[in-house]
């Protein structure tokens, strides 16, 4: 008897085994975005999926950035800004757009004469991407798969918020949302077809114009910068 409970013990624990790895296996093989649609909220808001997004472990980023920084705006906004990821600043204070480059967004919407509190911002990916340089942390560009595991994040945005205009900033945005062959300096300033909203434009991000090698340059930047945001301005109104 003592010998058949001791074989009889040996089979459930390798049955026990058999199952843990099976399950391992099946995670290694679960997508990152699966992740991020297993935290979705059945019925999504934006206030509840800023709250859901907070416990996002759907890439490894969320082991480098303080915290997931989400997108912010009017719940109503007709118009959605979305950029790369979050810079330093944006990571220590878990908001969007509010360092240097979202300082130079602001400026751009007031002289479009869009009111940037009736607008919302995000990013293609939520954590920020750095490595160190010394004591400063330096942006770091997010990869495919990065990008891919915080696309369901983004396209829940869009269908909460269900945009008249979706406006990607930036080569990563662009790409992120109109796929990888999309180059925004072939079609910058332009309304393109897209099923994500009626009109869909994409430009430069604000960061690179605050990279411009001179003050006249920037000028320039800034100059185009708000004459494809005007053309915004004419399908809001």
């Amino acid at each position: 008897m003592y010998s058949l409970f001791i074989r009889l013990e040996q089979f459930w624990q390798g049955l026990w085994t058999l199952s843990s790895l099976w399950q391992h296996k099946g995670m290694a093989k679960r997508k990152p975005s699966e992740s991020a649609n297993l935290l979705i909220p059945l019925h999504p808001t934006i206030p509840a999926l800023q709250k859901a997004a907070k416990d996002c472990q759907a890439c490894d980023l969320w082991k480098r950035g303080t915290q997931t920084v989400f997108g912010e705006g009017e719940a109503g906004a007709k118009v959605i800004f979305v950029g790369e990821q979050p810079g330093d600043r944006e990571d220590l204070e878990g908001k969007p757009f509010v360092g240097p480059a979202g300082g130079l967004l602001d400026k751009a919407l007031v002289e479009a004469g869009i009111d940037r509190k009736k607008v919302y911002v995000t990013n293609a990916v939520k954590h920020f991407k750095w490595e160190p340089r010394g004591k400063r942390r330096i942006h770091k560009k997010p990869d495919a798969a990065e990008i891919a595991a915080c696309r369901p994040w983004l396209d829940a945005e869009i269908a909460a918020l269900r945009p008249k205009v979706v406006v990607c900033l930036g080569a990563t945005a662009g790409q992120a949302l109109l796929g990888r062959g999309f180059r925004v300096t072939q079609h910058r300033g332009e309304f393109v077809e897209s099923p994500l909203a009626p009109f869909v434009m994409a430009t430069v991000h604000p960061s690179s114009i605050l990279r411009a090698p001179d003050d006249e340059t920037r000028h320039l930047e800034m100059r185009r910068f708000v004459a494809d945001l005007k053309k915004l301005a004419g399908v809001l109104s």
